[in-house]
């Protein structure tokens, strides 16, 4: 599995943490999952396929003071294989903050998955 925190992503920090930016900080992250097939990039800025399940508000803390994690759980509305999940600003479109693609796991109606994504600054 290749986790990236995306050239968005890294604009998107930069420019929240910039008070003169204009950019306003995101009141939530959101995950989202994909069924489409490829190995993330730092110039990704979608997901691979984004599956049509709503993404879902991530649950936010902070493990070690230079570590933001994101943790968000999607439940499959119909049989799916699901190869690919990120963390975005926004509940439709916005910025890409990080992805990371996977082995596809072959869900039915109903199944869930809960991804975790810790962005550490070290």
């Amino acid at each position: 599995m290749a986790d990236i925190f995306t050239d968005a992503g890294e604009a998107l920090v930069v420019d929240i943490i910039d008070p003169d930016s204009g950019v306003a900080k995101p009141t939530d992250w959101f995950v989202g999952w994909g069924t489409g097939a490829g190995t993330a990039a730092k110039g990704d800025t979608t997901l691979f396929t984004e599956a049509a399940e709503s993404r879902v508000a991530s649950t936010n803390t902070q493990p070690t003071a230079d570590t933001l994690r994101m943790v968000g759980t999607l439940t499959s509305a119909a049989g799916a294989t699901i190869t690919n999940a990120g963390v975005l600003s926004a509940v439709t479109a916005g910025s890409l903050l990080v992805k990371g693609d996977f082995t596809g796991v072959v869900l039915s109606a109903g199944d869930a998955m809960e991804f975790t994504f810790d962005l550490q600054f070290t």
